[in-house]
């Protein structure tokens, strides 16, 4: 990140590359019982062309707030101006002066800018109009479970083996979840809510999210997209009684924010709800804040369970999260794509992606999550299997990847 201190007026412009982060630092004069939840700040970019974007902040800890911004054009003076609610000395009245410039480094990721779906909407394109089919991984438990140093390793693997995207449970979403406040250990995790036990999303760790930070510029750093699920739906990382099903909507919107807010300047796709049926209380306000706070229309999309047209063994008779058909909010204007789940009983099976290219209005998709390799006490989903399967899907409607 190129950073910036506070400042109350403009002063001589800070050239900025292309699509890279910029990040600005405000401290405010107030205390708050809990900067999360207490205020907003935002900022207001303006260009000399009259394009502007707004940029939400983040409560870092202590009277700190941070606002990341990407210049999406080259050769244009920008101004920015901060703004809180309820208005706060430190927060509101900063501004400062930015000229963007060519990006020189050699990153696909920035050098051909943030995602976005593309005019046709049934597959993703760089801010430059250059394709990105997604190749997506499943590294769930990346952010509360595994080290930089796992990290690091993870991605090299992955990058010399062309995955591009990688599916990410934000926190440790299961409210029954034990084990130590410690990553790399056995049965531990790290906490991102110091309430999420209790069915609430409100104490948020700032120390978790930095740590966080340095995980995500790994990925970033080696052409991997992070993909952000704010608090699973599904069976979660144990199966110990996920929060996102009750997760009371306000509070999982502000979530949503956050994370647009911290990671939104950097490539991102939001998977607003994960394994589950698409409408549980939080998914729609949390799609449509993301849809007014992510200035850049990173794409945002739902990610199913496979009960799409049957009752599934684990609903014990009750269907209310089966029969979705893949196509919650098919029509809302903050969904971008949708991506199905074929399970993992090690079957091909392609009708989900070719009738989720039917639906109207069009959306992008893919099949999310078929057999995990190793299923099946390592029987399942071994060898050709993932590239038929891969390839398949692709052909068969799920046109945004695999």
């Amino acid at each position: 990140f190129l950073l910036a201190a506070c400042q109350s007026s403009p002063v001589k412009e800070v050239p900025v590359e292309q699509w890279t982060t910029f990040e600005i630092t405000l401290e405010s004069t107030s205390e708050y019982s809990n900067g999360y939840t207490d205020i907003e700040a935002w900022g207001v970019f303006t260009n000399d062309r009259k394009d502007t974007l707004i940029r939400p902040s983040f409560w870092d800890g202590d009277n700190r707030w941070k606002i990341r911004f990407a210049l999406p054009d080259t050769g244009a003076l920008w101004t920015w101006t901060t703004f809180s609610k309820p208005d706060a000395k430190g927060l509101a009245g900063m501004k400062g002066t930015l000229r963007s410039v060519p990006y020189t480094g050699s990153n696909e990721l920035i050098k051909n800018g943030l995602l976005k779906v593309s005019p046709g909407k049934r597959n993703v394109i760089h801010a430059n109009g250059k394709p990105f089919l997604v190749v997506g991984d499943t590294p769930w438990a990346i952010p509360f479970r595994a080290t930089t140093g796992q990290v690091k390793f993870y991605a090299e693997d992955r990058r010399s083996k062309g995955f591009n995207a990688a599916l990410l449970m934000s926190v440790q979403p299961d409210m029954y979840a034990e084990g130590p406040d410690a990553r790399n250990t056995i049965l531990g995790f790290a906490r991102g809510f110091d309430d999420l036990h209790e069915g609430h999303l409100n104490k948020i760790r700032p120390d978790y999210f930095q740590y966080l930070d340095s995980l995500m510029q790994i990925l970033v750093n080696h052409g991997i997209v992070p993909v952000y699920q704010p608090v699973f739906h599904g069976f979660g990382w144990k199966g110990k009684t996920v929060l996102g099903p009750t997760a009371d909507p306000d509070e999982y919107a502000r979530y949503c924010r956050y994370l647009v807010a911290r990671y939104g300047s950097m490539p991102a796709f939001w998977l607003v709800s994960g394994d589950a049926h698409g409408l549980d209380p939080g998914v729609k306000p949390g799609g449509e804040m993301i849809e007014k706070w992510d200035c850049y229309r990173q794409p945002t999309g739902i990610h199913y369970n496979p009960a799409d047209d049957y009752l599934a063994t684990w609903a014990q008779g009750d269907s209310s999260r089966c029969f979705h058909y893949d196509r919650s909010y098919q029509e809302e204007p903050w969904l971008d794509f949708q991506w199905a789940q074929t399970g993992h009983d090690g079957k091909h099976l392609y009708h989900k992606v070719e009738r989720m290219y039917e639906n109207k209005p069009v959306k992008a998709s893919l099949n999310g999550e078929p057999t995990y390799e190793r299923m099946n006490a390592g029987k399942n989903g071994l060898g050709w299997w993932q590239g038929e399967e891969a390839w398949n899907q692709l052909m068969h409607g799920g046109t945004m990847g695999i």
